[in-house]
């Protein structure tokens, strides 16, 4: 059985802040919200570990009172298991869909991948 290189996740900080980062939950989410959110993420870097080996990757989570934003970026790596099915980005669309929701997926230009999910809020 091989072992897969862990992702490098950086030290949580708090960039261009001065104050301590205080998480909060989210005002009253749509049932399955958190959860599309989480899923984003370990697709994001499931596929990393697969298709960027040794990469480092940086998980963001922002909102406000009208969105959730996502963001997993990798800075690249050795090439892995080679080209996916697509069929994980696909059904993170679908489900962001039913929330009405976003995602984008791509390369970056100074080098690795990107994903960001943005998810609008229901109003209170």
């Amino acid at each position: 059985m091989s072992r897969r290189p862990a992702v490098r996740v950086p030290p949580w900080t708090a960039r261009r802040s001065r104050s301590p980062i205080r998480p909060r939950p989210l005002p009253a989410p749509a049932p399955g919200l958190e959860l599309a959110a989480y899923r984003v993420v370990q697709e994001a870097l499931t596929n990393t570990v697969k298709h960027a080996s040794g990469a480092a990757a940086a998980v963001t989570v922002e909102y406000g009172t009208e969105r959730l934003r996502v963001e997993v970026t990798d800075s690249g790596g050795l090439p892995g298991a080679g080209a996916g099915s697509g069929r994980g980005l696909i059904g993170l669309r679908e489900r962001l869909a039913v929330h009405g929701g976003t995602l984008t997926a791509g390369r970056r230009l100074t080098g690795g991948y990107r994903v960001e999910a943005l998810i609008p809020l229901e109003a209170s």
